[in-house]
């Protein structure tokens, strides 16, 4: 058990982001093409977290063209350079599984003060 702690605690990020669901953020992440790497910017809510540890991920959701798009972010992944968190959201639930329903104003998270 001591080798496999030993292990993921090398696998954690030092830094991790300190992000809660509700929030909006912009998740910097690392594209390989070819031989060339560049970063592409994901921004939205944070609909859930999940796991805790090595294998901890976060879902984001935004709206692109009118068609919700979410994607898994694992928090200690080599390919994630940065999350900056734009706005912090007052939720009530773990879970904003619900968003996905709503179109326009019904779907944004009012912001913590």
């Amino acid at each position: 058990m001591d080798l496999i702690k030993i292990l993921n605690e090398q696998q954690m990020k030092a830094d991790a982001p300190v992000i809660e669901v509700g929030d909006t953020v912009k998740v910097h992440v690392k594209i390989k093409e070819g031989n060339r790497e560049r970063i592409q910017v994901f921004e939205g809510t944070v609909i859930a977290k999940k796991h805790g540890s090595v294998g901890e991920t976060f879902t984001v959701r935004r709206l692109s063209y009118g068609v919700g798009v979410e994607k898994v972010f694992p928090v200690h992944s080599p390919s994630i350079d940065k999350v900056e968190v734009v706005r912090h959201g007052k939720v009530r639930r773990a879970k904003l599984y619900y968003l996905r329903s709503r179109v326009g104003k019904s779907a944004k998270v009012k912001e913590r003060v």
